[in-house]
């Protein structure tokens, strides 16, 4: 599934100056969750979104600076920046030390490898495509690392956080829309609303297919016992604070690149240029 929700914040305090004020533990927990390398896919993902939205939206304009306006908003250190500091606020009063201890350990940083390995190859079609085959072979089979699978995702609230952020960042993008006068008046922020509200089933229902595809995908060489630790670490306070910090920081990033990217579409779609 293309990642719906797409935004960054930008002239934020740089992730260096967050780190020497007392947050050295919360950086060597982002270091350990990988988000560095997570970002760098994000960025891939954003610029091949972009493309899209120019066939959907203006096909045929838009040209280099359209491209160049994408580029500038997926800045791999920009959206570090942001990511970076939204976590550190988030994760503030949350006893890092229980999550460092287990994605420093060899069977935490091999979960975050896999992970890391399976969302770059998401970016494939093709790859996506053979993940949920072996997804629907899972549940025809009755297969019983679904349920497995099934508790990661309660422990985590992969599908409605997800679903959250999509119809956030769906909003944001439509707002740019409007801010840009795109409609040309015939849209309202109401019908905005109701839209992207109107989305919510067909969102969900991709949200679901791509979460446990791409968690049938990373987890495969796992044990069931390797999944139920990290459930359960999950399912321990300091597992939902860094959950929680987690959607937070890429919510944030989301959600202000959409309204960002529907600006900039607003022109192109009004045969401005930028």
């Amino acid at each position: 599934m293309r990642q719906i929700s797409l935004a960054i914040v930008f002239c934020l305090s740089g992730v260096t100056s967050l780190w020497a004020a007392g947050n050295e533990k919360v950086a060597r927990l982002y270091d350990a969750l990988g988000m560095q390398d997570v970002i760098a896919i994000m960025q891939q993902e954003g610029l091949a979104y972009g493309e899209d939205l120019r066939a959907e939206m203006f096909p045929g304009r838009g040209g280099a600076a359209w491209n160049t306006m994408v580029a500038r908003l997926y800045d791999v250190e920009a959206m570090d920046e942001l990511v970076s500091s939204r976590f550190a606020v988030l994760m503030e009063g949350t006893d890092t030390a229980p999550l460092i201890e287990f994605f420093e350990s060899e069977l935490g940083a091999r979960i975050i490898r896999l992970e890391i390995s399976a969302r770059r190859a998401l970016v494939d079609p093709d790859v996506e495509a053979t993940a949920q085959a072996a997804l629907d072979d899972m549940r025809q089979a009755g297969d019983p690392r679904l349920d497995i699978l099934d508790d990661f995702v309660d422990a985590n609230d992969l599908i409605e956080a997800n679903v959250v952020g999509a119809m956030n960042s769906n909003y944001a993008f439509y707002s740019g829309l409007l801010d840009g006068d795109a409609f040309n008046g015939d849209m309202t922020e109401a019908d905005v609303l109701a839209d992207v509200w109107g989305q919510e089933p067909t969102i969900r229902a991709d949200t679901i297919e791509w979460v446990y595809g791409y968690l049938t995908l990373a987890y495969q060489p796992l044990s069931d016992a390797d999944v139920e630790a990290y459930t359960a670490l999950a399912r321990t306070t300091e597992g939902q604070a860094m959950n929680q910090a987690i959607f937070g920081a890429f919510d944030a990033m989301y959600v202000t690149i959409s309204r960002a990217l529907g600006q900039g579409a607003a022109q192109f779609i009004s045969g401005e240029d930028l």
